[in-house]
C-alpha cells in the first residue's frame, strides 16, 4: 500500500538524528577551518551537511515510497549535490597571481567531504559517516600538524622554498 503525504518510513526520532548528527559533524569540521581563518567556517560546513543530510532523507523517502524502491532517482539526488558542492567549493578556491599559488583547495576538499557525510548520515549509514568523520578530522588535524612540521624543516636552510629570496652571501673561496 503506498504511502500518503506526511508518512514517513523511519520515525521522527530518526529523522531527527539523521539531521542533527549530519549538522553536528559539519559543525566540528567547519571550526577546524574557523580556527584557522579559512574562508568557509563552522556555519557554512554545517549547512551543507544538514543540506545535504535533508535531500538525502528526502529522496530516500520519496524513493521508497512505491510498492519498490526506486535506487536509481536517490543516486541521482546524490549526483545533484555533488554537482552543486563543486560551485560552493569553487567559491572558495582563490588564485593569488603575485606569489602564483591556489588558496583554499583544502577547504573546498572540506566542503565536498561534509556534503558526502551529509548524505551519509541521510541514508542512516552511521558506521559509514562516523568512520569517515574520523578519518577527515584525522586528516586535518593531524596530517595539518605534520605538514606544518614538514614545510618548517624544509624552509630551514636544508631545501629552499620556491618563493624564498635568493641568498646574497659571498661566494666562497674555489667554489667559482
Amino acid at each position: 500500500m503506498p504511502m500518503t503525504s506526511g508518512e514517513f518510513l523511519i520515525g521522527p526520532g530518526e529523522i531527527l538524528l539523521r539531521l542533527v548528527v549530519a549538522t553536528l559533524i559539519g559543525t566540528a569540521l567547519g571550526l577546524n577551518r574557523e580556527i584557522h581563518g579559512k574562508p568557509a567556517g563552522m556555519r557554512t560546513h554545517a549547512l551543507v551537511a544538514l543540506g545535504a543530510s535533508l535531500i538525502t532523507l528526502v529522496a530516500v523517502e520519496l524513493a521508497t515510497s512505491g510498492a519498490r524502491m526506486d535506487g536509481s532517482s536517490v543516486l541521482r539526488v546524490i549526483q545533484g549535490v555533488m554537482a552543486g558542492i563543486g560551485f560552493l567549493g569553487g567559491g572558495v578556491i582563490l588564485r593569488d597571481d603575485s606569489h602564483q599559488s591556489v588558496h583554499g583547495l583544502t577547504t573546498a576538499a572540506s566542503i565536498w567531504m561534509v556534503a558526502c557525510l551529509g548524505i551519509a548520515c541521510g541514508a542512516g549509514q552511521w558506521l559509514t559517516a562516523l568512520t569517515a568523520f574520523a578519518l577527515t578530522l584525522g586528516v586535518l588535524v593531524i596530517l595539518g600538524r605534520i605538514e606544518k612540521s614538514c614545510v618548517g624543516w624544509f624552509t630551514r636552510g636544508k631545501i629552499p622554498a620556491a618563493d624564498a629570496a635568493p641568498r646574497t652571501d659571498p661566494p666562497r673561496p674555489g667554489l667559482m
